[in-house]
């Protein structure tokens, strides 16, 4: 099982504490808002499951039906994940609608509050473990669960404060209110996760940074060429896949021209920590181009 793998497994299980955890305070206060703020952490575990199998599915080598890895899998989790929050969104609707019809007044709120604001400091602490493994080892599977959980944190921050006032002003209209916002954010945090998931299965390139930092490195280490054009590049997981056409002088040998390809290959592989796959296709200086990457 890679770390990856691992670390999706523990995040299915830190859910579960805190789902448990939100869903007592709903169980003591009767909130819609509370309600609905257990109800995002039920996904979030859904979604935990998904990462985890997803990320087993990516870690798959190459096989004759799929040379090129099995990385994608890691976009399907996050367009799953999605989906289950819109889901999550709609049902919170369906409650605040309820809230508003016949508004209830909350038991026992501040042991809830309390109870909550607990569950939200793990959340928020996973989240920050989440993001930061999630960016260093390239995996959407893990960047999503965690820009979730962080989405989850701020969304419980407003609930808390809201049942707060609900139990100071005795304006119980708010908890459905409440609710309905939060139902709202959801929504806006499913459709990212959507877009971006989809972006992925659709080779949407890397970022600009991402890109020209590929570029500087193949000028700064094509000593012997002439330019670089028509670089592509396009992320599968955490696989960069990088392809371009190479000019070197119509005199160079084969041998040379493997070499500088080469060199060119383990300065990216090194910077992307191997998780690169490089094609270069070789020209003579007959196919140079204005505007490619020149050779530094």
């Amino acid at each position: 099982m890679e770390r990856a793998q691992k670390l999706a497994l523990a995040s299915a299980c830190v859910g579960a504490v805190v789902l448990g955890l939100k869903y007592t305070a709903y169980w003591v206060t009767g909130s819609i808002a509370l309600y609905s703020d257990a109800l995002e952490s039920i996904i979030n575990v859904v979604a935990a499951g998904a990462a985890f199998i997803a990320l087993g599915v990516s870690a798959q080598p190459a096989d004759s039906n799929h040379p090129y890895g099995h990385h994608k899998a890691e976009y399907f989790s996050a367009v799953f994940e999605g989906g289950l929050v819109l889901l999550a969104a709609v049902s919170i609707f369906r409650s605040a609608y309820l809230g508003f019809l016949t508004p209830k007044p909350l038991d026992t709120p501040f042991i809830g509050l309390a109870i909550n604001a607990g569950a939200s400091f793990i959340n928020g602490l996973w989240a920050w473990l989440l993001l930061m493994w999630g960016r260093r080892w390239r995996s959407p599977a893990l960047v999503a669960d965690g820009r979730h959980v962080l989405t989850d944190v701020f969304t419980s921050a407003g609930v808390i404060v809201g049942v707060a006032l609900v139990s100071v002003t005795g304006w119980l209209v708010l908890d459905p209110a409440i609710a309905a916002l939060v139902g709202i954010n959801i929504l806006w945090s499913g459709y990212k996760m959507v877009r971006e998931g989809a972006g992925g299965l659709m080779d949407e390139a890397p970022s600009p940074v991402v890109v020209n930092r590929i570029k500087e490195l193949i000028g700064q280490h094509a000593a012997g060429a002439i330019e670089a054009h028509d670089v592509r590049t396009r992320h599968a997981g955490r696989m960069t896949f990088i392809e371009f056409h190479l000019v070197v002088p119509g005199g160079t040998s084969v041998a040379e021209a493997h070499e500088i390809c080469d060199r060119i290959e383990t300065a990216l592989k090194d910077d992307m920590e191997g998780e690169a796959l490089i094609t270069i296709h070789v020209e003579p200086e007959a196919k140079a181009k204005l505007g490619g990457v020149l050779v530094l």
